[in-house]
C-alpha cells in the first residue's frame, strides 16, 4: 500500500515527504504551464526530493508515439526515479510498449474502463491510473472500476502492473480505493492533510 502526492509544487511535496509517508508523485504539465513554470525544471526539483527507487511521474504530450518518446527522453535524463506518464490512447500505448521494452517505468493515465486497463497492462505499463473522481463525473463508478481491474489482474496473474487510483477528491475515495484493491492512491496535498483528522 503506497501513497503518492498529486502535486507539482516542490515546496509542498518536500514538506509532505518529510513525514516519511509519501512514496512518490504524479504531476501535471498543463498546471505547471498555467502557473508559468517550465515542466522540465519543476520535474528536476521534484526528482531531487526523492530517492532513486521512488516514482516521479512526468507526463508527455504529443499527437504521435514518436513525439511522446522524444519528450520522454528529455525527462529520463533527469534521473532513475522518473516514470513516464502517457495517455491511454493508441499512440500512448505504442509509446508505452517501446518504453517498457527499454525497462522504463510507465504510468498509463486516463483509465476509464477495465478494457483500457487490460490494454495498458499488455503494453507493459508499470502503473495504470483509473480516474475515480472523473469516472463519477461521467456516471461511472470509479471504485467498482478499480475492483473490476483488480479481479481481472488477479485471475490472469498480472503482477507487473500496479493499480494507481487517481482523481481522488475525498477521504472516502482513498478508503474505498484501497478496499477495492488499489495498490497506490495519488492524492492532492489538501486531502493528504485531511487524512490526519
Amino acid at each position: 500500500m503506497k501513497i503518492f502526492l498529486d502535486c507539482s509544487d516542490p515546496e509542498l511535496i518536500a514538506s509532505a515527504y518529510e513525514t516519511g509517508l509519501i512514496d512518490g508523485v504524479t504531476t501535471n504539465p498543463s498546471l505547471m504551464l498555467k502557473a508559468g513554470e517550465d515542466p522540465m525544471h519543476v520535474i528536476k526539483e521534484i526528482s531531487a526530493i526523492f530517492p532513486w527507487n521512488a516514482s516521479v511521474s512526468a507526463e508527455v504530450v504529443g499527437e504521435t508515439a514518436e513525439e511522446m518518446l522524444d519528450m520522454a527522453q528529455d525527462y529520463l535524463e533527469i534521473g532513475p526515479n522518473i516514470t513516464i506518464k502517457v495517455p491511454c490512447t493508441v499512440e500512448g500505448l505504442k509509446a508505452c510498449r517501446e518504453l517498457a521494452d527499454d525497462d522504463v517505468h510507465v504510468n498509463v493515465t486516463l483509465i476509464f474502463s477495465t478494457a483500457q486497463a487490460i490494454l495498458a497492462a499488455k503494453a507493459g505499463a508499470t502503473y495504470i491510473s483509473p480516474f475515480v473522481g472523473r469516472c463519477e463525473d461521467n456516471n461511472i463508478n470509479g471504485i467498482e472500476l478499480i475492483s473490476s481491474i483488480k479481479k481481472v489482474f488477479k485471475l490472469n496473474s498480472i503482477t507487473t502492473t500496479s493499480i494507481l487510483a487517481a482523481s481522488i477528491r475525498s477521504i472516502d475515495h482513498i478508503n474505498n480505493s484501497f478496499k477495492a484493491g488499489a495498490d497506490i492512491v495519488t492524492l492532492p496535498p489538501k486531502i493528504f492533510e485531511e487524512m490526519y483528522h
